[in-house]
């Protein structure tokens, strides 16, 4: 039998607590819009800053949702669309949230918005885990005020739509479902919201137990498929660690013999000098020639030829080094 709950009064002082999360929490997916559109054009593929190339970022070390960022990378109309998509997304559920409107449903679309932010940009975060922090902050937050509705201060508190839209703005959850339902939904939904962010803040940083560590910290670029291709050296190489806000830097690349001595060098000049053609980029983010070398950003997956000014005997040649400006080095076999 449903045991029916006794709504709070309009004005009862609790009514009154949505407002201090609604204003911040809707600001920040708020911002995310204005930053994108008013302040800069962030959603151009061709201007600096392109969103587009932030989501690639994403693309290493995601989690469950690798396959789905790796396809939009892929095709970049898909993604701009889907770029663009996101930001009115955020853009309408933070407006919604600060004005108190169907504050339920949006707080149902901040907390899907912060989890797909969590799963793919959780591993994120040089000084401290920015990214996992928002994630998991942004799925709480939502969650609160999934249950709590807009409050005594909101639109949805003035607003009178009728009963079809009562539930997804502010109405009481005791019009429809017992004490013992909404009590265990909110059991669920909190043991739920520590379990992802026990899991993620294991998974990405090592937080819970074990050794603690920070994919953001030292960049890392991974060779695949080494060979010599008539005058050219071809390789594909994809940076998966290091922060997302500028490249990694390669400054040099070498041949070896098995022994480990060297017999060719690129240095920083011929690799900043190498025609553009050299490299093939298969995404959004992009290798690029710099003045002192290539530069590698977070995700960017290219296949790069690396000219030769002298012939090498293919059978001395055994393995391709690449050095960072750091110092780093990365190394494959030649087939």
């Amino acid at each position: 039998m449903k045991t029916q709950n006794t709504a709070l009064p309009a004005q009862h002082y609790t009514q009154y607590f949505p407002l201090i999360i609604r204003l911040t929490v809707g600001w920040i997916y708020f911002s995310a819009f204005w930053r994108r559109v008013a302040l800069s054009n962030k959603l151009d593929p061709e201007s600096i800053g392109y969103i587009g190339e932030k989501f690639n970022n994403f693309l290493p070390n995601a989690l469950f949702i690798k396959p789905m960022i790796q396809w939009l990378v892929e095709n970049p109309d898909a993604l701009w669309i889907n770029m663009v998509a996101f930001t009115i997304i955020e853009g309408v559920v933070g407006l919604f949230l600060i004005l108190g409107l169907f504050t339920r449903l949006s707080g149902l679309g901040a907390t899907f918005l912060a989890l797909g932010i969590l799963l793919g940009a959780g591993w994120l975060g040089t000084t401290c885990l920015d990214e996992w922090q928002i994630g998991v902050f942004g799925i709480i937050t939502g969650a609160y005020l999934f249950f709590s509705g807009g409050g005594a201060l909101s639109l949805d508190n003035k607003l009178k739509l009728g009963s079809k839209f009562n539930f997804w703005m502010s109405g009481d959850l005791g019009e429809k479902f017992s004490n013992s339902f909404i009590t265990k939904a909110v059991i669920i939904t909190s043991i739920s919201a520590l379990a992802i962010t026990l899991g993620t803040n294991q998974y990405f940083h090592g937080g819970v137990w074990g050794t603690l560590h920070n994919l953001s910290k030292n960049p890392k670029i991974e060779l695949y498929s080494a060979s010599f291709e008539n005058d050219f050296v071809q390789f594909e190489a994809i940076r998966t660690e290091g922060i997302d806000t500028y490249g990694s830097f390669v400054i040099e690349a070498r041949l070896a013999d098995a022994s480990g001595n060297i017999i060719y060098t690129w240095d920083d000049i011929q690799l900043a000098e190498m025609e553009s053609s050299n490299i093939d980029n298969k995404y959004v983010a992009k290798v690029k020639l710099g003045k002192h070398g290539l530069e590698f950003p977070l995700g960017a997956l290219a296949t790069i030829r690396l000219p030769l000014k002298r012939k090498i005997e293919s059978q001395k040649a055994h393995t391709l080094i690449l050095e960072d400006v750091s110092g780093k080095t990365w190394s494959i076999n030649l087939d």
